[in-house]
């Protein structure tokens, strides 16, 4: 599953866009779990002290914010895009 960062996670992370293996049937948090254990040095800027997801960090799939779906809980089929953004300011 490929993954698009921004800004300081990317930085972060040594480029913006990374691959991690997941199941077939795999859901956003699947990926988002693969994705910080093979880049762990982002889990203090997109987890907060309990393990969930920070507020401002925003999880898209193909354009869409899971947050408008199921959540972390949500499906991901063949192809999927995954985006995550730390919040956004400036004017």
């Amino acid at each position: 599953m490929d993954w698009k960062l921004f800004a300081d996670l990317a930085e972060t992370a040594g480029g913006r866009e990374v691959s991690v293996d997941v199941e077939p049937d795999a859901t956003v948090g699947d990926a988002l779990d693969a994705l910080l254990s093979a880049y762990p040095e982002l889990e203090d800027r997109v987890l907060d002290e309990s393990g969930s997801l920070r507020d401002h960090i925003n999880v898209l799939r193909n354009g869409e914010n899971v947050h408008n779906a199921a959540g972390l809980e949500t499906t991901l089929e063949a192809g999927d895009e995954l985006a995550l953004f730390p919040p956004v300011s400036g004017g």
